[in-house]
């Protein structure tokens, strides 16, 4: 079978959610990838430009994300002979619907939705859903599969046991250029409060953090000058930094799977997380980690289906201060923590359910009333200016 994946293709945790599929689904089958254009290309990098990637043209006019050109995507369908198109991320519906024209079987890795798209999405042929809460809401779907994410437990393993700082708990939180969303600020303020000395923090950010977090700058002037904050400002590639670590501290306000928080499992870190999903599903309390308080729930601006979370910073603190006064037990902890991701968080063990659901997806009718609702609530989100621009994507929406 052929089988073609839509998706971001560059050092970004989209990408490494499609190439997690791609290396199961290409132990059978022929697999194929159109990166889409409208954002950053690889093409120089030899751990993404690979001979079964299509660097796909950029689309005309710029869409509510994830733009894609039409003739270039209807090339590449052809050419490869593609039977299935797996849609990661598609936030911009018409292609869904050019392929389902081209006759090909349409699924979607489900991660951004809203109370508006939610009804959009049985367009889809089939459905992924990689943990419980995307499920949830999906479950009213024909063909709607939950495949329990997992990571790599060969790429992200234990290392010997660290010389530097050996005699230290030492937390870790990446953020990238997202510290507001992973938590950065209550993570700060939650380690600058431990009343404990043999502490260190570890926050590969790829932003300037004083900057950032203006008030609590001094705290981080601090915490660097008495040596118990290091900042790592550089993109750092799979297995990542999690080998300097004893604990992830994933403070996150939201998220659709927190890829890095089962790698940090995986490579023998206990984890400290919000008690809310999908963080709480892949720690287990006592056993590969900390559920921490919720004090809050709060929508975020672009209206996403599930709301932000704003921990307890004192139940924080308590998690943090656990570590701490049980230094002696770490290693036995880690070992934990990697003993329950070999068990629980193996992606190769998902090969055979994969497989079973890309073998048995059925082919649905083009319903074209919904078909007509997508194109009505795309020309919602023009403006003005895009529709005097662009009358054929006018034409095409009242046509049907």
């Amino acid at each position: 079978m052929k089988i073609g994946i839509v998706t971001t293709w560059f050092e970004r945790g989209a990408a490494y959610v499609s190439r997690q599929y791609m290396k199961l689904l290409e132990r059978n089958n022929n697999v194929f990838i159109y990166a889409r254009g409208g954002e950053k290309y690889a093409k120089n990098n030899k751990e993404w430009n690979l001979p079964n990637v299509t660097w796909g043209e950029k689309a005309l006019f710029q869409t509510n994300g994830t733009p894609i050109n039409k003739l270039d995507f209807s090339r590449w369908i052809k050419s490869k002979k593609i039977d299935i198109v797996l849609f990661n991320e598609q936030q911009w519906w018409p292609p869904i619907i050019w392929a389902k024209e081209l006759g090909v079987i349409v699924g979607s890795y489900i991660d951004y939705y809203t109370e508006e798209t939610v009804p959009l999405f049985e367009v889809f042929d089939f459905l992924i859903c990689n943990t419980e809460r995307h499920f949830s809401v999906f479950d009213w779907h024909k063909q709607c599969f939950y495949v329990p994410w997992g990571t790599d437990v060969e790429l992200f393993k234990p290392r010997r046991k660290r010389e530097i700082d050996k005699d230290k708990v030492v937390f870790f939180n990446s953020s990238g250029y997202n510290p507001e969303r992973k938590g950065v600020y209550p993570l700060l303020k939650a380690f600058y409060s431990l009343k404990e000395d043999n502490k260190k923090l570890i926050l590969h950010s790829q932003v300037d953090l004083r900057k950032y977090y203006k008030d609590i700058a001094f705290m981080v002037d601090e915490l660097q000058g008495n040596g118990q904050l290091e900042i790592i400002n550089e993109t750092v590639g799979a297995p990542g930094l999690y080998h300097l670590a004893d604990v992830y501290c994933y403070i996150s306000k939201l998220d659709g799977i927190g890829l890095t928080l089962p790698e940090a499992i995986s490579c023998g870190l206990q984890a400290i997380v919000p008690d809310n999903a999908p963080m709480n599903e892949f720690v287990k309390e006592g056993v590969n980690g900390q559920l921490v308080k919720v004090d809050r729930f709060f929508r975020r601006k672009d209206a996403y289906y599930w709301p932000n979370c704003d921990v307890n910073i004192d139940d924080l603190i308590k998690k943090m201060s656990f570590y701490l006064e049980n230094y002696d037990k770490i290693e036995q902890l880690k070992e934990t923590s990697r003993k329950y991701a070999r068990e629980k968080l193996n992606w190769s063990d998902r090969s055979n359910l994969i497989d079973e659901i890309f073998n048995n997806i059925e082919k649905t009718a083009i319903n074209c009333k919904l078909q007509k609702t997508i194109y009505s609530y795309e020309l919602s989100r023009r403006t003005l200016k895009d529709i005097m621009l662009y009358p054929y994507f006018l034409f095409k929406t009242l046509k049907r």
